[in-house]
């Protein structure tokens, strides 16, 4: 006789995740739409009007853009674990949203390496470049995915309060809540028109803007994980905040990649040294206290996911 199934509870409408569920669903976009025609010419135009533009300033121009599309690719990978070991129905849902929110993510990036970056290369008569060139990943990069892999496939052998708590701190906390969350926001600040000397590339934003709000519901869903693990699971705030401090050194060797910097005799364009370093300072003292203070709220999904122009 085969095993009668027996269905698990229903979902819960109110919960968290079910929300985040439902506002994936409601905001769902296709990489596939965005233009990127302008950006070719653009960057075009940015390219032949500069002074001394050679393979080295065009390498600064993709660094961003190669770590970003390789980091969407391994954690597109990299989250099938913990998918595995959720048993809450509601859970699960946001989940799959996550995953295909993940994987739209790195379809946008391959195909602006493709439709942008290899255009102007042709255009200009220059070698393709790879986006998986291991040029592009220092030391920190792959360290920083290699141990977010780690703990995430560890859930399958040892699946315990404290390891998924390291695993939500390694994948949306540190990941996603402080490294991808702070590199869109300086690409967009870069390639946003707001300043002359860089080109203003409205595809790339529009694309890192739809990839961020989505990264606010998934750093929202982690946070509320490990408050959840923290209260009724008995996880120490302190396992928190010394899993996370000890990525942080990683996190800073990728986003001041000395390789990609302007020389000493060179003005540096757009953003100056520390902003980047105090906006994800500010972002990650306000989510250790919103996680670790049984007394503070996280932020609703509609805050956390907000575009600039929402109402």
């Amino acid at each position: 006789m085969p095993t009668k199934y027996t269905p698990t509870e229903m979902m819960n409408r109110e919960s968290r995740s079910n929300r985040y569920y439902r506002n994936a669903v409601e905001r769902h976009w296709d990489p596939g739409e965005i233009d990127l025609e302008r950006d070719v010419e653009r960057l075009l135009e940015y390219i032949e009007g500069a002074e001394n533009y050679d393979e080295q300033s065009w390498d600064r121009t993709l660094n961003g853009i190669a770590k970003f599309g390789a980091g969407e690719d391994a954690v597109t990978e990299d989250l099938a674990p913990l998918a595995t070991v959720l048993e809450d129905i509601d859970d699960q849902l946001f989940l799959t949203t996550q995953l295909y929110e993940e994987a739209k993510h790195a379809d946008f990036f391959d195909r602006y390496w493709r439709e942008v970056v290899w255009a102007v290369e042709d255009e200009l008569g220059w070698e393709r470049s790879n986006p998986r060139d291991d040029k592009w990943f220092n030391e920190p990069y792959v360290e920083l995915f290699d141990r977010n892999k780690k703990a995430q496939y560890r859930l399958l052998e040892d699946d315990t309060p404290e390891n998924r708590a390291k695993a939500y701190c390694h994948y949306h906390l540190t990941v996603e809540g402080i490294l991808a969350q702070t590199g869109y926001y300086g690409m967009q600040t870069s390639y946003g028109g707001e300043f002359e000397e860089l080109p203003h590339l409205p595809g790339l934003v529009e694309g890192f803007t739809k990839i961020r709000s989505d990264e606010g519901r998934h750093v929202g869903f982690g946070m509320n994980q490990l408050k959840t693990l923290i209260k009724s699971e008995g996880v120490e705030p302190t396992l928190i905040e010394n899993t996370v401090n000890e990525l942080l050194p990683l996190v800073q060797g990728i986003t001041e990649d000395n390789r990609y910097q302007p020389d000493e005799d060179e003005e540096r364009v757009g953003l100056q040294d520390g902003e980047l370093a105090a906006y994800a300072v500010d972002k990650h003292t306000d989510r250790m206290q919103q996680i670790t203070d049984a007394a503070a709220d996280i932020p609703d999904v509609d805050e956390l996911v907000r575009l600039e122009g929402d109402d």
